[in-house]
């Protein structure tokens, strides 16, 4: 299946050997209740498909609130999905016994290092609850052994095994994070703005503590953020969304420096460049109107509204995503 192409009807979905990650047409639809017996469906994640090569790092921004982080957590299955199917090393995951392996090789790293820690638990029961769960450790002395062996690799002391999240820093608790996810030696990671409730100086350490890893291990990241100059420096590829749809996908220079999407021109507009006279030369784009309610999603084009391109076409047409130039995807229906 090519990288992120969206059909009107979906086709029979061949397995690619050469990616370790494939989604294909996934929907997460919630119920919300509007009134007395009455239920909108929010369309949280709308017909996104995205592969990633073993290896590689996807990036995934867009403003907040557009699904980014809906699709990480469906892709794992802690949402069940209300259409579209996750290959994981060219299996389907489905049933039981498929989900349990998938759940071992697949971790996460959540965005809020101070909730996703249970106050009740030591570190070293926050890190080896995965070897627990999973029977990954014949006795406690290889387990011992392997919670002092995971809080090295993230630049923890064993002495910290005794303490409670409480006692720690932002950037400690979420590196706590990173050594639970690596845990069970996992082969996909979904990083879901792992740095964006941190300082500054601690966000660069953290980046290049996931990049040294991920060499190390030969990891698979999917990491989610606001922020593109972040993502950038990260990112082998990235994919765009809007109010959840896919708009665009293509190499991490490519998109950064020849976006095509109206609304990914926008978010690069927004980056700030630290060179004072360049910074001047910069056009910003300032989207006019609000993102619409997911609830009320607009038909045709979901950035129609918010679009200086917009013609009648738009207001009536979804855009499907299409390859403009090799490997460099867009939705849109008026590419400049």
């Amino acid at each position: 299946m090519p990288e992120a192409i969206l059909k009107e009807a979906p086709e029979p979905f061949v397995p690619n050997p050469e990616m370790l990650v494939q989604v294909s047409h996934l929907k997460m639809y919630f119920p919300v209740s509007t009134g007395f017996l009455k239920t909108t469906m929010l369309k949280a994640v709308d017909d996104v498909s995205f592969d990633i090569k073993k290896g590689e790092t996807l990036g995934l921004v867009g403003e907040s609130g557009c699904g980014k982080t809906t699709v990480g957590r469906t892709l794992l299955k802690l949402y069940k999905p209300t259409a579209g199917q996750v290959w994981f090393g060219g299996k389907l995951i489905e049933g039981k016994e498929a989900l349990r392996e998938f759940r071992r090789k697949a971790q996460m790293v959540f965005q809020d290092p101070y909730s996703s820690l249970n106050p009740r638990m030591t570190v070293a029961d926050i890190v080896a609850e995965p070897i627990d769960v999973h029977h990954l450790c014949a006795n406690k002395k290889a387990r011992d052994a392997r919670i002092g062996e995971l809080m090295s690799l993230v630049g923890l002391n064993t002495e910290h095994a005794t303490r409670y999240a409480h006692e720690f820093s932002g950037g400690q608790r979420q590196r706590i994070g990173i050594a639970r996810a690596l845990a069970s030696r996992p082969e996909f990671i979904v990083c879901d703005e792992p740095v964006s409730a941190l300082d500054v100086s601690i966000q660069a350490q953290v980046i290049n503590m996931l990049e040294d890893l991920q060499e190390k291990f030969s990891l698979t990241y999917l990491f989610i953020a606001h922020d593109i100059s972040v993502v950038k420096h990260i990112s082998n590829r990235i994919a765009v969304m809007y109010l959840g749809h896919m708009v665009e996908l293509a190499e991490a220079n490519e998109l950064t420096g020849h976006p095509l999407h109206p609304y990914t021109i926008s978010l690069m507009s927004a980056v700030p460049i630290p060179d004072p006279k360049e910074s001047r030369k910069q056009q910003r784009i300032v989207l006019e109107g609000d993102v619409p309610s997911p609830l009320r999603v607009p038909a045709g084009c979901p950035f129609c509204t918010r679009c200086s391109r917009a013609t009648p076409l738009c207001r009536e047409k979804t855009p499907l995503m299409q390859e403009v130039s090799p490997r460099h995807y867009a939705a849109c229906h008026h590419i400049a």
